[in-house]
């Protein structure tokens, strides 16, 4: 059983690429010229009209919030305004890093920038980050996002569904950021002639807190902050259930999408939160379709991938077992079945774990 070092600069870094497995060519469906460029249309409808959607709610929400203040009454406000603040501001982060929510340009730039101000995430420094995690999926030492490592942290992931941990390390790496340092990580990815952007973005941010913070002392209230900041805690959990169905229990350090990311069929409401990154294989092998061409994707390649799971339960009882089986035998994935008529996985890199996936 090997032991992982998920480290950028660590020894399995160095390894992907002296193997070749970093940045290596993926396995991709084929599908027609023609019915690819269709998918991959940008529009700026569809986006405009969810963020009309997203904004306005998060605007009633919180002014029914602030007006109900401080009585018990607002609680369910917050926590709807919460997990539009800390959950489907990722998905737009992350959308819109790819430039693809919007066909105008500074449209998908605002947004970007505003979520990630929501996240805690420098918009410089996730672009990279971002990057390099579709470039290297869960290749161990190259990709800077992963979220389930092995054997997995099962108490951070419980307390992480609460923001206990992910928003304070974004507050503190923004702090770190303005004193005019990049973390040598971040450097490992991020090209130096972009690296002052991230120090001017940490600096403007902790003027935008500091302000906040001496309004709410100003008021002698937390109301100011239950508006900026603390929505990143309370409303983090439908972000992180859906975020880790993603790639969690599956297989790493393999060049096939369909090893090491899940598809999960959910509901509409959850779809809207996520912007149907639930189509989670699709998105990796073909990121530059936009999120709402996403199930017209499903459809023309479904018969090459994994059956999906049919509901968030369903990817989490699948994922659980594995999870707890990692903890003994970091080795174990899920392999999932194939459709007959699918091409088989592309196993080059993982050929030699193939006794520990589950069948």
């Amino acid at each position: 059983m090997a032991k992982r070092d998920y480290s950028m600069l660590g020894p399995d870094s160095r390894r992907a690429v002296e193997t070749g497995l970093a940045a290596a060519e993926w396995y991709h469906t084929d599908i027609p010229r023609k019915q690819m460029k269709e998918l991959m249309k940008r529009e700026d409808g569809p986006a405009i009209r969810d963020t009309i959607i997203l904004f306005g709610s998060m605007i009633l929400l919180a002014g029914i919030g602030v007006a109900l203040w401080p009585s018990w009454w607002s609680a369910p406000f917050w926590l709807g305004y919460g997990v539009l603040y800390g959950s489907a501001m990722d998905s737009r982060w992350h959308e819109c890093s790819h430039g693809t929510a919007f066909k105008t340009r500074h449209y998908n730039d605002w947004l970007y920038q505003v979520a990630s101000f929501c996240m805690v995430r420098n918009p410089v420094s996730w672009r990279w980050s971002h990057a390099r995690h579709h470039t290297d999926t869960i290749i161990v030492g190259r990709d800077p996002e992963i979220v389930l490592m092995r054997p997995p942290a099962l108490a951070r992931v419980i307390l992480n569904f609460f923001g206990i941990l992910d928003a304070p390390n974004g507050w503190a790496r923004m702090i770190y950021n303005a004193m005019g340092k990049v973390h040598p990580e971040e450097a490992d990815y991020i090209p130096e002639q972009e690296q002052h952007k991230v120090v001017r973005v940490a600096r403007i941010w902790v003027a935008i807190y500091a302000a906040t913070i001496a309004l709410a002392l100003a008021m002698g209230s937390v109301l100011p902050l239950m508006v900026i900041g603390l929505p990143r805690l309370f409303g983090a959990w439908h972000h992180v259930m859906t975020g880790l169905l993603q790639h969690g229990g599956l297989a790493d350090n393999v060049i096939d999408h369909r090893l090491n990311s899940r598809t999960v069929y959910m509901n509409p409401i959850s779809r809207f939160i996520y912007w149907n990154m639930n189509y989670h294989v699709e998105h990796h092998m073909f990121p530059m379709v936009p999120y709402h061409q996403l199930p017209a994707l499903h459809e023309a390649i479904k018969h090459d991938l994994p059956v999906p799971n049919r509901s968030i339960a369903e990817g989490f009882r699948e994922m659980w077992p594995a999870l707890k089986r990692q903890l003994k035998y970091e080795d174990f994935f899920v392999k999932r079945e194939l459709p007959a008529m699918a091409k088989p996985y592309r196993e080059d890199f993982h050929s030699a774990a193939l006794g520990a996936a589950a069948q």
